[in-house]
């Protein structure tokens, strides 16, 4: 099979397309036959080895995982020994989480791991939601515990989160302000939101506006800058961020670790959030669907073979909603 292999950290350019084996599903996995697939930060930060600190966890010299890829829908191929929820023929979606192996024709992935997809959206549609969608789901209800009435605020709504972090906002009853790009204002309107702040022109961790919930997914503010934007018994939720300078040592982890520090001695909640693959969000994301409510944004679909070309679109920074992997 055609797969993405990566033998080296590097730039995009260092991903080459290889034939490898077709892998076998052992007891509790199924084969699936891959027919999207879908880009996160994520994946652009393991090509490079970005931050430092990461390769600690994903090999230091090189990815200990070859095939890239974690968000994937398609249809089962085959199923292994003790496999009893699923069938060959079934449409699935999921996240392979650190395994990776997405950007592949075939892939192998624990029953745990699937979930049926939607009935109303395409496979690249599918894709777009497994990582994104769980932590935006997470980042809002799980930590956030958003109730009907309260104020959000989405730092980073235009991205493949943001997008669906409005939309789950707004079906979770809460006021939703977005914060984006000029460019990205009528895509975040589109999408519910009730306020808009564009960043290239006013910044809303000074204009004044308190919210119950902060979603910050980009990284990008201070923690004091953050916390004014918080009421002061609000929720303060940190999902990393994609954006840092290239070649840190520690990237936005620095932002993460003064969260947690000063967590215990302020009267404001702050949380940090680190999402799980999990088959119990991606079937609450699929009712959400199913039922109208959610949408996953799709700004552009690459061939498996330009996945190079499609990880530095998405690492410019230029991307919005979410990059999808046609196979």
């Amino acid at each position: 099979m055609r797969a993405i292999v990566q033998d080296r950290y590097g730039p995009p350019e260092t991903l080459r397309l290889a034939d490898v084996d077709v892998p076998v599903p052992a007891a509790g996995e199924v084969l699936v036959r891959v027919e999207a697939a879908a880009l996160n930060a994520y994946d652009w930060h393991i090509v490079r080895g970005d931050p430092w600190m990461s390769r600690l966890a994903f090999g230091p010299a090189k990815p200990r995982a070859r095939i890239r890829g974690r968000d994937f829908a398609g249809r089962v191929s085959a199923v292994g020994p003790d496999v009893h929820q699923v069938r060959p023929g079934d449409a699935v979606f999921g996240d392979l989480g650190d395994a990776n192996g997405a950007f592949a024709e075939y892939v192998c992935v624990p029953e745990a791991l699937v979930a049926p997809a939607p009935t109303n959206l395409t496979p690249q549609q599918a894709a777009a939601l497994p990582l994104a969608g769980v932590t935006a789901l997470m980042g809002l209800s799980d930590v956030g515990r958003v109730e009907p009435g309260q104020r959000v605020l989405v730092n980073g709504a235009s991205g493949g989160v943001g997008t669906l972090a409005v939309q789950l906002a707004k079906a979770l009853g809460a006021t939703v302000t977005a914060v984006c790009s000029t460019r990205n204002v009528d895509l975040v309107r589109s999408l519910g939101a009730d306020h808009v702040v564009d960043y290239t022109r006013d910044d809303f961790t000074r204009d004044g506006r308190r919210h119950d919930l902060v979603f910050d997914l980009v990284g990008n503010r201070s923690l004091t800058a953050l916390r004014r934007a918080v009421t002061p018994t609000g929720t303060l939720v940190l999902s990393g961020g994609g954006v840092h300078r290239r070649g840190s040592l520690l990237g936005p982890v620095w932002l993460l670790a003064r969260g947690r520090l000063l967590a215990p001695v302020v009267g404001q909640r702050i949380a940090i959030l680190t999402a799980t693959p999990s088959c119990a969000h991606l079937d609450t994301l699929r009712a959400y669907v199913e039922a109208g409510r959610l949408t996953p944004v799709i700004d552009r679909t690459y061939p498996l073979h330009e996945v190079p070309q499609a990880i530095g679109y998405l690492e410019g920074e230029h991307a919005r909603a979410k990059v999808v992997i046609t196979i």
